[in-house]
């Protein structure tokens, strides 16, 4: 059965098919100029490009003429260009990126650091003790055994830390 716009019942009723007369022309208007914006943004762009056509109707009291509408289209879509080119482009370090094995990783596990404390050699603590200073050793394993420590050597490890805090800081 056909209804009297020429559409079937059962069609959508938000479809741009029943649009008549002014409506209809703008929605021409506007599909003409939707093919210029990213696929994602082109119904955004269709119904930005018809409130304006209907907002200038509006304005003047009569219809629009169609060169008209095609000027409105036109800057419609050129503002959309410009607010997207101003638009600052920022990347979350959170976001998930493919890491090129199959599997993805957080974009910050991909970013390289001159100060990242190499994890494999931090946990060997014979690479640590290599660079750690000979009386630091004896006091550690005077503490390991449970004997007291003297003021020298209290002041000592405390110091050591203190440096050790700075460059952590200074980094």
């Amino acid at each position: 059965m056909v209804t009297t716009l020429g559409c079937p019942e059962d069609d959508d009723p938000l479809s741009y098919d029943r649009l008549d007369g002014e409506w209809l022309i703008w929605y021409q208007v506007a599909h003409r100029f939707e093919r210029k914006v990213p696929t994602q943004d082109r119904g955004d762009i269709r119904h930005n490009i018809i409130l304006e056509l209907a907002l200038a109707r509006r304005r003047d009291g009569k219809p629009i003429p169609i060169l008209r509408a095609y000027r409105i289209a036109s800057l419609t879509v050129a503002l959309y260009w410009r607010k997207a080119k101003r638009k600052p482009t920022i990347l979350s370090l959170e976001r998930e990126v493919d890491n090129g094995d199959g599997d993805t990783t957080e974009l910050i596990n991909t970013v390289a650091d001159d100060k990242a404390i190499d994890v494999s050699a931090w946990i060997d603590a014979r690479t640590w003790l290599l660079g750690c200073p000979m009386r630091l050793i004896q006091i550690a394993h005077k503490k390991l055994a449970g004997q007291p420590l003297t003021n020298g050597e209290h002041q000592y490890l405390w110091r050591f830390r203190q440096r050790e805090q700075k460059t952590l800081f200074a980094a």
